[in-house]
């Protein structure tokens, strides 16, 4: 959530941060919420000197009627106020972050920008195969029984096919944990609507969610929303800082929005299993740490030798809390395409002022809102994907990524008749 201060001090650029979003927002209403605030604090201040003035035998006359003015023009801005407050706040809650200077302009993800591509994709002889058609052929996948019991957009790994889902989440926890300073967590997968709306996925994204009846329970879209809210309502102390957790948990969407895309194979389902990174940064050094964190999340596609590009997301297609976010995108060449395989994002302040989430430098120093970020090290269902593309060879078989073998039982490849 934007600071409504910040908001009267900066609205102008403000709005032509939003604009780089391709929003045309009108500010005056939460200015004049800003407003009555700050005449309320002024009227408070003056009312405390006219009382020493009096005390002291001085004349108050002209503070009196400064205070009559403040009053005067407190209860005009308030009717205005009164007729609109619910909706003012409303539009304070879904109005997203104000993207950070050197986010891309532009509108759809035809404007983001490639920042730096790693390995080459690889031709493959025949053509490259979906994993659709791979899996499947090999017994690992199953999209058929899935519909039988849960419907379109799920699907049943059997086999070695669930062996190397449950290979990948290891292999990414071991990673960020040993190497990389992170501390796993193993959070609810159910939340309850404020943890929701501490990381900006309610008010306005309420249709993207599963929720159950009766009950405050949503199931999680992503460990970003437990793992953020393990701090939400506390004062941290500045010397932890930054706070690293990793936090493996399966993933509901509904995909509202999203009919006719990637309606084949394990791309866009309804159920997912992801490793996320979230961190907790001085606001000073957030930057540095977006920088890292992306670093991590890269690190896992290097390890399993598949090609990816990091792309930085312009404003029109960054997400609703993110100041800046950098897409990984993996290479699959049964497609011939890159597919998003990580979003790495820093929010700044936005879900820490929604969740309540402060610091405090020194015993005495006043608390500071932190920054917080995510991202994804690594979406598994994706990264299985580009291991079955990327791995298939000629008599059908998939190459099992060396990094993945001690978790494989030491098996080099993936045949119809299993591990070898």
């Amino acid at each position: 959530m934007l600071d409504l201060a910040y908001i009267r001090e900066h609205a102008d650029e403000v709005a032509l941060a939003l604009r780089k979003r391709g929003m045309d927002v009108t500010l005056e209403p939460l200015l004049q919420l800003v407003e009555v605030e700050g005449l309320k604090q002024r009227r408070n201040e003056r009312s405390r000197e006219i009382g020493s003035l009096v005390r002291d035998g001085a004349d108050a006359a002209p503070l009196k009627q400064e205070v009559r003015e403040i009053g005067d023009r407190i209860r005009e801005l308030e009717e205005t106020l009164e007729r609109t407050e619910g909706e003012l706040t409303g539009k304070l809650h879904e109005l997203p972050n104000a993207p950070h200077d050197s986010v891309p302009a532009g509108s759809g993800e035809e404007d983001n920008a490639v920042v730096r591509t790693w390995g080459e994709p690889r031709a493959t002889d025949p053509p490259a195969r979906p994993h659709w058609e791979i899996g499947v052929e090999l017994g690992i996948l199953d999209f058929e029984r899935a519909a039988k019991v849960a419907g379109a957009r799920f699907a049943v790994l059997w086999g070695a096919g669930a062996l190397l889902e449950r290979a990948l989440i290891q292999l990414m926890l071991d990673l960020h944990t040993r190497e990389h300073g992170y501390t796993e967590v193993l959070p609810p997968f159910m939340v309850h609507s404020r943890a929701l709306f501490g990381t900006g996925q309610l008010p306005k994204f309420e249709a993207d969610l599963f929720r159950t009846v009766p009950g405050d329970y949503y199931l999680v879209p992503t460990a970003e929303v437990p793992v953020t809210n393990l701090h939400a309502d506390e004062i941290l102390d500045g010397a932890r800082l930054p706070i690293a957790y990793c936090a493996y948990t399966p993933c509901f969407r509904s995909e509202a929005g999203s009919y006719g895309k990637d309606v084949r194979g394990l791309i866009r389902q309804h159920q997912f299993d992801k490793v996320e990174l979230v961190r907790f940064a001085e606001p000073e050094r957030s930057y540095e740490e977006l920088e890292q964190l992306t670093a991590h999340a890269e690190s896992v596609l290097q390890r399993l030798d598949l090609p990816y590009r990091v792309v930085a997301l312009c404003g029109g297609d960054l997400g609703f809390a993110a100041a800046k976010t950098y897409d990984l995108e993996v290479w699959l060449p049964g497609q011939n395409t890159y597919r998003e395989i990580s979003s790495c994002s820093n929010f700044e302040d936005f879900q820490a002022r929604r969740a309540r989430i402060r610091y405090r430098r020194a015993d005495g120093e006043k608390p500071r809102l932190v920054h917080t970020l995510n991202g994804s090290g690594l979406a598994v269902g994706r990264t299985l994907v580009a291991i079955l593309e990327t791995g298939q060879r000629p008599d059908g078989s998939v190459t099992i990524p060396e990094a993945l073998r001690p978790y494989m039982r030491g098996a080099a490849r993936i045949t119809r008749e299993g591990l070898a």
